[in-house]
C-alpha cells in the first residue's frame, strides 16, 4: 500500500508492508518511509498445521521482524498481537492498534424467533488443522454422552474436511453433526442469524473477525481463551472463554448457554452491542490518522 504525494508514480510518501503471512522486509529495499500492519505471527504454531519444512521457514523468518522493524511506526489489529510484538522485543511506542471492522448493515439480527427450532451450534470457517475444530467435535461428543439435544453445524471449505468426519464418525455423532460445505455470503448470514451459539477453538489468531460477524447478528460465541480470540469475546457478557483444548469445560459451556435462554439473550443483546464498536469507517478514520502522521513525521499517541 502506498500514499503519494504527487500524480508521479515513483514519488510515494510512506509503505505500508501488509505482514500476513510471512515478512517481506520492506526496509531492506526501498527508501520510502514504511509503516507494518500486522494481523498476526504464527510463531510456533504454524508447525500445528504446515509441512514441518515449511513451518520452519515461516518460523525462521518471523525471527528477524524485531530488529528489522525496530522504531519504525506499527499497525496491529488487536492487543493479543500488540503483546506478541513486544514479547519479540519491539515497543509498545512505536504500536498503534487498528482492529478489523464488520459490515454492520448487512450483518443485523434477525430476532429470537427466526433461530433454528432445536439448540444449534455454529462453527464457520476455513477447516484447517489448526483451527481445531477437532476439540469442537470432541466437546459435542461429551454432550451427547450427557443427553443433550442439539445440532452441530459446521460450514466451510479445507483440507482437514476429511479428517473431521472421519474423527465425527469415529466419535459416534452421526446426524448431530452436519457439514455444511463451502457457504456462500447470503446463506452465511441466515446461519450466523439463526444459530444459537458460535464456537471457535484455534490456538492463536490476530483478531477474532468471525466471532464479531455472529456478535453483530446476535449471536453469542464459545471459543478457547487465546489470542486473537480473547480480544473479540467479553468473557461472561457477549460470550464465554475457556482454556482453549479442554473438552469438559467446552461441552460445558455450550451446553450452559444452549439451556440457559436468560443468559443467552442477554448475551445476544450484549454481542450486537459490542460489535457495533467495530466499524470498517472506523477502522479506515484511525488507519487514515496513523498514516497522516506518519507521512507528518509524527506518531499519534495511544
Amino acid at each position: 500500500m502506498f500514499l503519494r504525494r504527487s500524480l508521479d508514480p515513483d514519488e510515494f510518501d510512506v509503505v505500508v508492508e501488509d505482514l500476513n503471512k510471512v515478512p517481506v522486509f520492506m526496509p531492506f529495499w526501498t527508501r520510502t518511509p514504511v509503516v507494518l500492519l500486522v494481523h498476526h505471527l504464527f510463531g510456533t504454531t504454524a508447525f500445528r498445521e504446515a509441512t514441518a519444512p515449511v513451518a520452519a521457514a515461516t518460523w525462521l523468518l518471523e525471527r528477524p521482524i524485531p530488529r528489522v522493524f525496530q522504531g519504525l511506526p506499527t499497525v496491529a489489529v488487536s492487543d493479543s498481537t500488540v503483546a506478541d510484538l513486544r514479547d519479540r522485543g519491539m515497543t509498545a511506542e512505536q504500536i498503534e492498534v487498528v482492529p478489523n471492522g464488520v459490515d454492520l448493515e448487512r450483518l443485523t439480527p434477525a430476532g429470537e424467533d427466526q433461530r433454528y427450532h432445536e439448540p444449534t451450534v455454529l462453527y464457520l470457517g476455513r477447516l484447517k488443522r489448526y483451527k481445531g475444530v477437532d476439540i469442537v467435535l470432541r466437546a459435542a461428543a461429551r454432550m451427547r454422552e450427557a443427553g443433550i439435544s442439539f445440532r452441530l453445524l459446521i460450514g466451510g471449505k479445507g483440507d482437514f474436511l476429511r479428517k473431521l468426519r472421519d474423527l465425527s464418525s469415529r466419535l459416534g455423532l452421526g446426524d448431530t453433526v452436519e457439514f455444511l460445505g463451502y457457504v456462500p455470503e447470503e446463506e452465511k448470514l441466515r446461519v450466523l442469524q439463526r444459530s444459537w451459539i458460535h464456537v471457535l477453538t484455534s490456538p492463536k489468531e490476530g483478531w477474532g473477525i468471525s466471532i464479531l460477524e455472529a456478535a453483530a447478528c446476535g449471536t453469542p460465541t464459545v471459543a478457547s481463551h487465546s489470542p486473537g480470540l480473547r480480544d473479540a469475546v467479553v468473557d461472561g457478557r457477549t460470550g464465554v472463554l475457556v482454556p482453549h483444548g479442554d473438552v469438559t469445560l467446552l461441552a460445558h459451556a455450550m451446553t450452559s448457554l444452549l439451556l440457559d435462554k436468560k443468559t443467552r439473550l442477554e448475551m445476544s443483546g450484549a454481542a450486537r452491542a459490542f460489535s457495533e464498536r467495530f466499524t470498517w469507517d472506523a477502522s479506515a478514520r484511525s488507519m487514515e490518522a496513523f498514516l497522516e502522521a506518519r507521512v507528518a513525521g509524527t506518531h499519534p499517541q495511544t
